[in-house]
């Protein structure tokens, strides 16, 4: 038997080892079409493997035991707060039946890579080593900017009362730049954008130490798994 299939699990058991329900109560949501497996409608006695993505009745589920890393391209207007009493709250979004905590924010007005994990324990560690490590965006200005606001914002720029660090600006047309930093400041890239006479008008993260956007759609979400988790959680000094 192949380790894969050792891993694979009956999905009638890996509804109930989620907590939502007995495995009859499984059987009875899967015969009626209630259940997906990688957004295939899933049939009695179809297995799991690490890494399926399972919905039930359009929410996602995973074991309780289970740990699991999640990178969300975060649209506009999404909140990355657990407070449910937000209705922009990242949580509802998701619709995970599960308890979940974002790694860091992205402001409601800014867009892309957020990650996510439901090992609370790990969450600080990451926020930790993020200040360590290399963070991505992609951003548009209200107007177009020269050399010398390159030099300015790559040298630091004073903002809530420390200068920043310095930090990688990549030039891509005259109003857009990609920034590469290695700190987290409150609304840091836009302040530092303002101290200079300008207006950011798009923020998009794409990139999180090791984890990338990619191609993954507004509003879409994957799980970090292999190699791409175990290289993130070496970057973090995290054992796994």
């Amino acid at each position: 038997m192949s380790g894969s299939e050792q891993e694979a699990v009956r999905i009638n058991k890996y509804i109930a080892s989620s907590g939502l329900c007995s495995r009859r109560q499984a059987d009875t949501l899967i015969s009626e079409g209630k259940v997906t497996i990688n957004g295939t409608v899933a049939e009695s006695g179809a297995k799991v493997l690490p890494g399926d993505v399972v919905y039930v009745d359009g929410k996602a589920i995973v074991p309780q035991d289970s740990k699991i890393y999640i990178a969300l391209n975060k649209p506009l207007g999404i909140t990355c707060t657990t407070d449910k009493r937000d209705p922009s709250n990242i949580i509802d979004f998701l619709g995970m039946d599960m308890r979940i905590f974002p790694i860091g924010r992205l402001d409601k007005n800014s867009s892309g890579l957020i990650l996510l994990t439901n090992n609370g324990d790990i969450v600080n560690k990451l926020l930790r080593a993020e200040n360590n490590h290399d963070k991505e965006y992609k951003v548009t200005l209200d107007k177009p900017y020269n050399e010398d606001f390159v030099r300015k914002m790559e040298r630091g720029i004073p903002i809530l009362g420390t200068l920043t660090l310095p930090c990688t600006v990549i030039p891509e047309n005259k109003r857009t730049f990609r920034i590469i930093l290695h700190q987290g400041l409150n609304r840091q890239i836009r302040r530092m954008c303002e101290y200079l006479g300008f207006r950011v008008v798009k923020l998009k993260r794409i990139r999180f130490m090791n984890i990338e956007l990619g191609g993954l759609e507004s509003g879409k979400w994957r799980l970090i798994k292999g190699n791409e988790l175990k290289r993130l959680l070496e970057l973090a000094g995290i054992d796994n």
